[in-house]
């Protein structure tokens, strides 16, 4: 281990005055990462794709290549917006913390293209944090015939949000595969004033069809990944937290 770090572990956990509440990642020795840790980061940049059982998070810094301040670093350096909500909201989904780094100059000012991501990002999270702010893992992650929708719940299980990653030039309809509707299933598109949308059923599959034939993307408030928010679709054993765990509720 690091510096003693059993040791100091013990003591933050057993005698601290933060024993009951302290959170600690698995970078503390040789052999730790991804085996022990109140929450893995394995690596750089770990995004599994999938749920993991344990809680996890996400590190990553917006330039490619470095966790500091380059300053020959070019536009092709850095993460693009659209690359950047990819990350935060696939981790989202597969039940993951993001950590993101920028770095500043020597004269810790931050660098005017890591100002422009942040506010992006501030933009999109102001239309769509719903989706992404105290949210769970639904019961799929991935859409099962639309590989560009994520999925996360709201705590309270009464909306699943379906985050569209890429929305194509004139497209009409989104096919989600994973949700199963009601007689009462409403889909909305947040950061749209059109209001609910029309939608119906895959009959052969399951899934719905939601029409965006009278949204133009170009007047919506988020550029980059929209999030259509659904009420009483079926798929309710959402997985929830508990001790550190996902469990699935019945």
């Amino acid at each position: 281990t690091y510096w003693n770090s059993t040791g100091f572990l013990a003591w933050l956990y057993n005698e601290s005055p933060v024993k009951d509440t302290v959170v600690v990642n698995d970078r503390w020795g040789s052999g730790i990462p991804c085996q022990h840790g109140g929450f893995y980061t394995c690596t750089d940049h770990y995004n599994p794709g999938h749920l993991v059982e344990h809680k996890w998070e996400n590190c990553f810094t917006i330039d490619k290549h470095s966790w500091g301040y380059i300053r020959t670093s070019g536009a092709n350096d850095y993460l693009t917006i659209q690359e950047i909500l990819n990350q935060i909201i696939t981790t989202v989904s597969t039940g993951g913390n993001i950590l993101i780094n920028v770095g500043p100059t020597s004269y810790g000012k931050i660098a005017p293209i890591f100002e422009e991501r942040l506010r992006q990002m501030g933009s999109w999270l102001k239309v769509n944090g719903e989706a992404i702010y105290s949210s769970i893992p639904w019961k799929y992650q991935n859409d099962t015939i639309n590989s560009n929708v994520w999925y996360t719940s709201s705590k309270d299980k009464q909306y699943v949000y379906a985050c569209l990653l890429v929305w194509s030039k004139d497209t009409t309809e989104i096919m989600l595969g994973a949700p199963i509707s009601s007689g009462s299933t409403r889909v909305t598109l947040l950061g749209s004033d059109v209001g609910p949308l029309k939608w119906h059923s895959i009959i052969s599959s399951g899934g719905i069809i939601i029409d965006v034939s009278n949204i133009k993307t170009y007047s919506l408030a988020s550029d980059w990944a929209w999030v259509f928010k659904l009420e009483n679709v079926s798929g309710s054993e959402l997985i929830t937290k508990k001790r550190k765990k996902y469990y699935i509720d019945n």
